[in-house]
């Protein structure tokens, strides 16, 4: 273990940016928490974006500079994929 770090609950997956420096873990809470790897054993919470509930799986494309978050069906809630363009971090 590296580090453990406080995130959205009911966390299924985490991405790891290596351009960026950044790791992004998608939460059925209704997040995504982002961190700053600042070296290999220390990372800084630098933000959080709101989703939607149960919505916990996901898929970075660093390629394509997208973090795509599947939200299901769940009631009135209508099943949709979320696209969050990743930018560039002024460091």
């Amino acid at each position: 273990m590296l580090a453990k770090l406080p995130v959205v609950g009911d966390t299924d997956d985490v991405f790891f940016d290596p351009t960026r420096h950044l790791v992004y873990a998608i939460g059925g809470e209704g997040a995504v928490d982002i961190f700053q790897m600042r070296d290999p054993n220390r990372y800084d919470h630098v933000g959080r974006t709101n989703t939607a509930t149960r919505a916990r799986t996901g898929l970075f494309d660093s390629g394509l500079d997208r973090l795509f978050v599947a939200v299901p069906h769940r009631g009135s809630q209508m099943a949709r994929l979320l696209v969050y363009e990743v930018k560039q971090s002024a460091q």
